[in-house]
């Protein structure tokens, strides 16, 4: 029997979203007013309206093709947006780079696993600390004190971040010779090393069979109470949507067509019709 995950009764705010109750005291980590981007003569994404609570798990769902990625690369900036605003702990983000986005706090990890499979399970954790490295230069080439303490630091930061996944055996291993679901595990552990106070997942269940599955849903609010940090996932496994995303947003065609509680989606006419098309006749 699947496990169920106790989350956060979700109110409305004055910009017309819901979010946890328990982040109503706080900004939200994540505002996108009006988001829109075109390729030529074609509208990818439209009028995206979305806010985040600073501790929230929330989903962005829809059916192949509906431009879920292509949000994500409007809020990471690989691609710049052709409208509208986006706000990250209240900054807005516009002209921004990946590396500058990634070091105001969003982190995310890939469809397709992009890790340095030749490098150690810690070298690739060390990889996400490198915004985080103080010395100089000269400092690293001539390995002057400041810098083997700060590699003493790099190496307990890495092995307390896989921890979290009991990966920290694993550290001296090559990354690419980890089963898939390592794999996954490991590059969501480097996207945290970053230190985000947003973590996006695109498709963290894929390849996973359930009872990993279930595992990583455990471990996705584990990440969340531990880091007090909110997180924005794109899944196609329902069970893990439903199961521990609080506020869930619905895509299709790259609009919203809907926005709720879990309870709420799945009710909704518009994402019924959405995911299995018009009943005939109808």
């Amino acid at each position: 029997m699947a496990k169920k995950f106790e989350k956060g009764k979700m109110v409305p705010v004055p910009s017309h979203s819901i979010i946890p109750e328990r982040d109503l005291d706080k900004s939200p980590i994540l505002e996108c007013s009006h988001l829109g981007i075109d390729f030529g003569g074609l509208r990818a994404v439209d009028d995206f309206n979305l806010t985040i609570g600073r501790t929230e798990i929330a989903g962005l769902i829809g059916p192949n093709g509906a431009g879920k990625t292509t949000v994500f690369n409007l809020l990471t900036k690989v691609y710049q947006p052709t409208r509208g605003t986006i706000l990250l702990d209240g900054f807005d983000t516009s002209g921004k780079t990946t590396a500058q986005i990634n070091r105001m706090g969003i982190a995310r990890t890939f469809q397709n696993i992009r890790l340095f499979s030749n490098l150690s399970v810690e070298d690739n954790v060390k990889v996400g600390l490198h915004n985080q490295e103080k010395y100089s230069a000269l400092t690293g080439v001539l390995r002057l004190p400041k810098y083997w303490r700060q590699e003493k630091a790099a190496h307990e930061r890495a092995l307390e971040l896989l921890s979290i996944f009991d990966m920290q055996g694993l550290a001296s291993h090559k990354a690419g010779s980890l089963p898939y679901g390592a794999q996954r595990r490991l590059e969501i552990v480097r996207a945290l090393a970053t230190n985000p106070s947003l973590l996006l997942l695109d498709e963290p269940a894929a390849g996973m069979n359930p009872s990993e599955t279930a595992e990583l849903m455990e471990n996705i609010v584990k990440i969340r109470d531990t880091f007090q940090i909110a997180v924005l996932l794109i899944e196609h496994d329902m069970n893990l949507v439903m199961g521990i995303c609080e506020g869930i947003c619905v895509l299709n065609f790259g609009r919203v067509i809907a926005k709720g509680t879990s309870e709420e989606i799945q009710a909704n006419p518009a994402v019924i019709e959405a995911y299995l098309g018009k009943k005939r006749g109808s």
